[in-house]
């Protein structure tokens, strides 16, 4: 594999795609990701074709189901099978939603943590343990919900910077899930946006979403990315520059690679932008 930062556009490592992307990686593909919960300890074909691309392709884990802000104890067996995962397929990146999902099971549902300064320490102390046993610092992703729990002791943007500032971690942006939440409750999103610890970020999301007849937008990742997201990911790049890896998320309705290579190049046209805009100041 080769050494070069991870920059640039990157795509959802799925198995419907793995035939096609054999036949040849685009050139706008810089990266993959993938979850390792549905990888980590899979044998036969699968192990195969997966080897195939980590030993000449970037990849990143983003984890599903660490419920990081959750009750139950922290899954540390899954944690530890994490970092035998990353180890054997040089993956040096790892992030987790800012969610929780489990209890005395697991609830298939990314939940909202209450915006309260216990559930900071919790959180964090459990970012910091994961840390720990994965042997590097974790991106935490700005999730998306559909409630939000009473009590609340803080804006969600205090709540996020808190949380990093406290657990010492990195921010993984989802820009997606910033401007559906800012339609479903009502708030600015570009205020949002720069209220983040944008500094932080070590990694980026762009997706699509479903709007339902009355208006609610839900986080599918089942649709083309819209003007207001690419928008939103624009004034990113300006913030904080263009170099930080982007990958676009599509997890059903997979249309072909052509298809999703148009996407990866409006990322990548929104870059070279940002990049082209530096310039002219300096």
């Amino acid at each position: 594999m080769n050494h070069r930062p991870l920059q640039g556009a990157g795509l959802g490592f799925r198995r419907e795609l793995i035939a096609e992307l054999k036949n040849g990686i685009p050139a706008a593909i810089g990266f993959f990701e993938l979850a390792p919960e549905n990888w980590a300890g899979m044998g036969g074909k699968s192990a195969r074709d997966l080897r195939y691309f980590t030993e000449r392709h970037h990849f990143v884990c983003h984890g599903l189901s660490l419920s990081l802000g959750g009750p139950a104890p922290l899954d540390l067996p899954l944690l530890r099978r994490i970092r035998t995962f990353m180890t054997e397929h040089s993956i040096n990146l790892y992030t987790e939603h800012l969610s929780w999902c489990s209890d005395d099971s697991h609830l298939y549902e990314l939940l909202p943590i209450p915006l309260s300064e216990e559930a900071v320490r919790w959180t964090a102390g459990r970012i910091r343990q994961a840390q720990d046993i994965l042997g590097c610092r974790i991106g935490i992703e700005n999730a998306s919900y559909y409630f939000a729990p009473p009590g609340a002791e803080m804006n969600e943007t205090e709540f996020i910077s808190a949380i990093i500032h406290e657990a010492d971690c990195l921010l993984h942006l989802d820009v997606n899930n910033i401007y559906v939440n800012s339609r479903n409750f009502g708030f600015d999103p570009l205020a949002f946006l720069h209220a983040l610890p944008l500094e932080r970020t070590c990694y980026i999301h762009v997706a699509g979403h479903h709007v339902e007849p009355d208006g609610l937008l839900v986080d599918t990742h089942g649709a083309t990315v819209v003007d207001p997201v690419w928008s939103l990911l624009a004034e990113t790049y300006r913030r904080i520059g263009s170099d930080l890896p982007t990958c676009l998320e599509r997890d059903f309705n997979v249309p072909d690679l052509a298809q999703l290579t148009a996407e990866l190049d409006q990322i990548a046209r929104l870059q070279a932008q940002a990049r082209d805009a530096v310039r002219q100041v300096t």
